[in-house]
């Protein structure tokens, strides 16, 4: 067998071990979530997707710990050992903060969110920490292509979740015992991450440094955008909790399941990418067919829930939530708009593209603006599918623009 052969092969089995490991992952999430709908009623429901999505927006630094990590291995890749005590030390300075700050915004979230218990506004703090240190983990094994214990955090992520959460739940059904199963369930993939990173790898190179101070304004920069676009995927659901009955916003958030689910579902198309999306040689290819791979899995989910709008209802929460059944087919479709909005946002990042943070800033902007006017599920997520749409459509344009042959990442934004 040829060596391109022999690397193809490599390629295509750390691909089918991430694609399996976060398919199984998002099976896990899901089903947790699937499960919490059926078991802890619409009411409680909504406050528990209302808090999902504030846990959503509150990762973000967590993601933008992880994009940055990997995109400064796989771009220096002689700094690695550097990086990661970087990464690393950030990560767990960043987490206490940020867990600091949740506990501090408890009776905001109690407040607005209506959800008349402090307690369980009290576990988005405990759940930041595990969250934000996990981001810093995925960066180093993400941007060194350690693919096999990378994947072992993804699915320790998705098991750990449904296995204290299903439990929790069963026992006392309610928003409280939902989040915390989440908040537990979040401590398993650090432990997994820890384990992988426990010991240094003899075979990865070793430099003097790393310029710190550097490295994280990139951690906020990544930040910042992804905080933008999970702001964006997840002010909806803040908006209706806010001004919508609690029946309306509670058959939104069902409607929200398979927004998630079709979000998450290509997923791995992201996380595999990412590291090729940092090399300009590869940008536009990798760029182009992971965005034909994402719109691909978008359009089976799609034909999917409209042909079989019964078994769609039943995944997103059962006959309780009957009124959202001939719309789930539009929530298919904002998922897989995000996904593809997901996958250009990561390629934003990858190039230091800083116009299109205030793209997606103006569109959430326009989302929430819009959404205050209007009172019902079905009003509301057609209002998203118009928004994400316009955004893809603009960011797409300027992805394909500056990732062009010739178009070169500039001078002061590469690794140093």
């Amino acid at each position: 067998m040829s060596k391109m052969a022999t690397e193809t092969s490599q390629r295509l089995r750390s691909g089918a071990v991430i694609a399996v490991a976060m398919g199984i992952m998002n099976l896990a999430t899901y089903g947790y979530t699937v499960l919490a709908a059926h078991t802890i009623g619409k009411e409680p429901y909504g406050a528990f997707s209302a808090l999902m999505g504030a846990l959503l927006v509150i990762s973000v630094l967590s993601l933008g710990l992880q994009a940055t990590g990997a995109r400064r291995i796989s771009s220096a890749p002689d700094q690695v050992v550097a990086i990661e005590r970087v990464v690393l030390s950030v990560g767990l300075r960043s987490a206490l903060v940020l867990a600091a700050l949740g506990f501090a915004i408890a009776p905001l979230l109690n407040a607005v969110l209506h959800l008349e218990s402090l307690p369980t506004a009290l576990l988005v703090g405990l759940t930041a920490f595990p969250l934000t240190y996990m981001g810093a983990q995925l960066g180093v094994l993400q941007g060194e292509r350690r693919w096999g214990p990378l994947a072992a955090v993804y699915l320790a992520q998705g098991l750990g979740r449904f296995g204290f959460g299903a439990v929790l739940i069963v026992i006392r059904p309610g928003e409280f015992s939902a989040i915390l199963g989440v908040a537990l369930g979040a401590w398993l993939p650090v432990v997994v991450g820890w384990w992988a990173l426990r010991r240094p790898r003899t075979g990865a190179p070793h430099s003097e440094g790393h310029p710190g101070l550097d490295l994280l304004r990139e951690v906020g920069h990544s930040s910042q955008a992804l905080l933008a676009f999970f702001a964006l995927s997840n002010a909806d659901i803040l908006v209706a909790r806010a001004t919508m009955s609690d029946s309306e916003a509670g058959l939104y958030a069902a409607g929200l399941i398979m927004v998630k689910a079709v979000l998450f579902l290509p997923q791995f198309v992201v996380v595999y990418a990412f590291p090729s999306l940092s090399q300009e040689s590869s940008n536009r290819r990798t760029l182009v067919l992971a965005l034909a791979m994402s719109a691909a899995l978008g359009l089976v989910a799609v034909l999917a829930v409209a042909v079989l709008p019964g078994l769609a209802l039943q995944f997103v929460g059962g006959d309780d939530f009957a009124d959202i059944k001939g719309d789930i087919w539009k929530f298919a479709i904002v998922g897989t708009l995000l996904s593809m909005l997901q996958l250009l946002v990561y390629s934003a990042l990858a190039r230091r593209q800083g116009r299109a943070i205030l793209f997606i800033w103006t569109a959430l902007a326009v989302l929430v603006g819009l959404a205050l006017s209007v009172a019902t599920a079905t009003s509301l997520v057609m209002v998203v599918v118009a928004v994400d749409a316009v955004l893809f459509l603009g960011l797409l344009t300027m992805a394909l623009a500056q990732a062009r042959p010739g178009v070169q990442i500039p001078a002061e934004t590469r690794p140093a």
